[in-house]
Protein backbone atom coordinates (compact mmCIF):
# COMPACT_ATOMS: atom_id res chain seq x y z
CA UNK A 1 0.00 0.00 0.00
CA UNK A 2 1.26 3.34 -1.11
CA UNK A 3 0.23 7.44 0.24
CA UNK A 4 -0.63 9.23 -2.66
CA UNK A 5 -2.05 12.89 -2.73
CA UNK A 6 -5.32 13.42 -5.58
CA UNK A 7 -4.80 16.38 -7.20
CA UNK A 8 -7.76 15.75 -9.88
CA UNK A 9 -10.59 13.74 -11.07
CA UNK A 10 -10.55 11.84 -14.50
CA UNK A 11 -13.95 11.82 -16.81
CA UNK A 12 -13.60 8.75 -20.01
CA UNK A 13 -15.73 8.53 -22.76
CA UNK A 14 -15.67 5.41 -23.42
CA UNK A 15 -15.13 2.49 -20.25
CA UNK A 16 -14.89 -0.86 -20.32
CA UNK A 17 -18.89 -2.09 -19.12
CA UNK A 18 -17.82 -3.49 -15.64
CA UNK A 19 -16.59 -0.48 -14.65
CA UNK A 20 -20.10 2.31 -15.30
CA UNK A 21 -20.55 4.58 -13.13
CA UNK A 22 -17.14 4.81 -11.89
CA UNK A 23 -14.94 7.48 -10.30
CA UNK A 24 -11.17 7.87 -11.20
CA UNK A 25 -8.70 10.19 -9.38
CA UNK A 26 -5.42 11.36 -10.84
CA UNK A 27 -2.63 10.97 -7.76
CA UNK A 28 0.62 11.64 -7.38
CA UNK A 29 3.10 9.09 -5.41
CA UNK A 30 4.29 10.47 -1.98
CA UNK A 31 7.18 9.40 -0.81
CA UNK A 32 8.70 10.06 3.19
CA UNK A 33 10.50 13.29 2.00
CA UNK A 34 7.53 14.19 0.83
CA UNK A 35 5.44 13.82 3.81
CA UNK A 36 8.48 14.78 6.39
CA UNK A 37 10.07 18.20 4.69
CA UNK A 38 7.16 18.87 2.69
CA UNK A 39 9.68 18.27 -0.65
CA UNK A 40 7.72 19.31 -4.25
CA UNK A 41 5.66 16.49 -6.35
CA UNK A 42 8.27 15.15 -8.35
CA UNK A 43 6.66 11.72 -8.84
CA UNK A 44 5.05 10.74 -11.94
CA UNK A 45 0.69 10.31 -11.81
CA UNK A 46 -1.15 7.45 -11.74
CA UNK A 47 -4.85 6.70 -12.26
CA UNK A 48 -6.54 5.40 -8.76
CA UNK A 49 -10.12 3.76 -8.83
CA UNK A 50 -12.38 5.58 -6.29
CA UNK A 51 -15.08 4.69 -4.89
CA UNK A 52 -14.78 6.39 -1.55
CA UNK A 53 -15.32 9.84 -3.07
CA UNK A 54 -11.76 11.50 -2.30
CA UNK A 55 -11.70 14.86 -3.13
CA UNK A 56 -8.72 17.52 -4.67
CA UNK A 57 -6.15 17.84 -1.98
CA UNK A 58 -7.18 14.56 -0.18
CA UNK A 59 -4.96 11.99 0.95
CA UNK A 60 -5.08 8.82 0.03
CA UNK A 61 -3.73 5.27 0.65
CA UNK A 62 -4.37 3.15 -2.54
CA UNK A 63 -2.92 -0.30 -3.65
CA UNK A 64 -1.65 -1.28 -7.01
CA UNK A 65 -1.65 -4.45 -9.12
CA UNK A 66 -3.25 -7.53 -8.13
CA UNK A 67 -3.91 -6.39 -5.02
CA UNK A 68 -5.90 -3.63 -6.58
CA UNK A 69 -8.46 -6.12 -7.61
CA UNK A 70 -9.14 -7.81 -4.94
CA UNK A 71 -11.97 -5.71 -3.41
CA UNK A 72 -14.02 -6.80 -6.75
CA UNK A 73 -13.46 -10.74 -6.05
CA UNK A 74 -15.01 -12.80 -7.76
CA UNK A 75 -15.77 -10.28 -10.23
CA UNK A 76 -12.80 -9.28 -12.14
CA UNK A 77 -12.57 -5.51 -13.24
CA UNK A 78 -9.63 -4.05 -15.41
CA UNK A 79 -7.96 -2.13 -12.74
CA UNK A 80 -4.15 -1.05 -11.88
CA UNK A 81 -4.91 1.29 -8.74
CA UNK A 82 -7.68 1.26 -6.06
CA UNK A 83 -8.24 3.73 -3.22
CA UNK A 84 -8.49 1.55 -0.17
CA UNK A 85 -8.62 4.97 2.47
CA UNK A 86 -8.83 8.38 2.90
CA UNK A 87 -6.27 9.36 5.71
CA UNK A 88 -7.04 12.43 7.85
CA UNK A 89 -3.77 12.34 9.67
CA UNK A 90 -0.47 10.80 9.27
CA UNK A 91 2.14 10.90 12.06
CA UNK A 92 5.74 10.06 11.27
CA UNK A 93 8.21 9.71 13.94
Amino acid sequence: MRIGKVIGTLTFSKLHESLRGSSWRVVVPLGVGNLREGLALDSEELVVYDDLAAGEGDLIAFTEGAEATKPFYPSLKPVDAYNAAILDKIDLH
